[in-house]
């Protein structure tokens, strides 16, 4: 083997790869909000819903979680156009990744919403607090203790998923260091990088998400 490493290459590209990484933790971010209000709406759905809206839930949970975010995409990217609905890459990824985390976190808030004991509900009745007094410090202090760990799991496999982005030419990290290796043929080092920046992305979320955890909802949430 005479392969020389040339790391000089690569690093010349890291001002690229940061600004890529900003895009790729921007994807991330929009995907798990809107992913959230996916998943609070199905969770609703499943736990107060009838039998219909309960079942129609349901049927979008199995749906998106026992098929690939990437066939998902897929299927928005080259679908919707033969409909006539063209969107741009970044949009179709955004969509498909909302959807998919949308799933997950309906099952991870229905999880939070069951948590809620009844006696609670009744000590807090018994206390003579208000309805509004009630959600604010009995039932939604529970409910994130319950469900912020795997929230913050959920935002962190958004992250590191995000990468798929990089099959529909969206210039995120991934995308980006494709398109960059194509012109150096440098892949070993390119990618030897790119996994020390999502280390490096991963890491600092990790670190965000505890201290959150634990400054406003009292979770001991795992650093990394």
């Amino acid at each position: 083997m005479n392969y020389t490493f040339q790391f000089g290459v690569a690093l010349e590209s890291l001002p690229a790869l940061l600004r890529a990484g900003i895009l790729t933790v921007e994807l991330s971010f929009f995907a798990f909000w809107g992913g959230a209000l996916i998943g609070l709406a199905g969770a609703a759905a499943k736990t107060f819903g009838g039998p219909v809206v309960s079942r129609l839930a349901q049927a979008y949970v199995v749906f998106f979680t026992n098929t690939p975010a990437l066939l998902q995409i897929y299927l928005l990217y080259y679908g919707l156009p033969e409909v006539g609905i063209i969107l741009p890459s970044f949009t179709c990824v955004l969509l498909g990744l909302t959807l998919n985390a949308g799933a997950y976190l309906t099952e991870i808030q229905r999880a939070g919403f069951l948590s809620v004991r009844l006696t609670e509900i009744e000590a807090a009745e018994t206390l003579g607090m208000s309805l509004w007094q009630q959600i604010r410090f009995v039932i939604v202090p529970h409910i994130a203790k319950t469900i912020y760990p795997p929230l913050a799991n959920m935002f962190l496999i958004l992250v590191l998923g995000s990468s798929m982005a990089a099959v529909f030419s969206v210039d995120e990290l991934t995308g980006t260091a494709i398109n960059i290796s194509t012109e150096t043929y440098r892949w070993l080092e390119m990618f030897t990088l790119v996994a020390g920046v999502y280390i490096i992305l991963t890491f600092v979320a990790s670190i965000m998400l505890a201290v959150v955890g634990r400054k406003f909802f009292r979770v001991k949430a795992r650093m990394f």
